[in-house]
């Protein structure tokens, strides 16, 4: 079995002419990603890093060789960064990892306390402004629902689910019925 990955940061632009490049964490606390050692991109490339100041980073591959120059950390601009999940801490009792909600089967519970399969969380989107979770419904019909306890009220990793009221901005109908329009 394929260990799973969690994206922890991204190279960002270049920060001058001697190979150093801006680096976002997506993690709490970013001067914790030099500690994670060997970090491992999404073209399976293997980098390890340390911070020359709060956001700019120095990067090393994967034979200790430091980037020094701008062209080479040209290339790398937008590439995430993973770390398998065992060398994360586990979360408490009430947290998880957003990548934990991919693969979540996405429930409404009606008022009779029926339940309806609504689809199931495909990605987690987070831009800065706010997360929200794409939900695939079906073939090429998916849903962005904003990640707000009023949206998700309930949320059950270990039983591979999560209940969802999408708000009235959100069309929800059923699958079988095809568009009018």
């Amino acid at each position: 079995m394929k260990t799973p990955l969690v994206h922890i940061g991204t190279i960002g632009k270049p920060h001058g002419v001697r190979g150093l490049v801006h680096l976002h964490s997506c993690i709490e606390n970013p001067k914790d990603l030099e500690t994670y050692g060997e970090l491992v991109d999404d073209h399976s490339e293997r980098w390890t890093i340390c911070w020359q100041s709060e956001k700019v980073a120095a990067l090393y591959d994967s034979q200790k060789k430091r980037m020094d120059n701008r062209t080479a950390v040209e290339k790398l601009t937008n590439r995430k960064l993973f770390v398998p999940k065992s060398l994360l801490p586990e979360p408490d009792e009430d947290e998880f990892y957003y990548s934990d909600l991919v693969g979540l089967q996405a429930k409404i519970k009606h008022d009779d306390q029926t339940e309806e399969l609504f689809g199931t969380v495909y990605l987690v989107h987070d831009y800065g402004a706010g997360v929200s979770l794409e939900i695939k419904r079906g073939e090429g019909e998916n849903a962005i629902i904003p990640f707000t306890k009023l949206c998700f009220p309930h949320i059950d990793i270990k039983s591979g689910w999560l209940e969802v009221c999408p708000p009235n901005e959100v069309e929800v109908r059923p699958s079988d019925v095809e568009d009018q329009s």
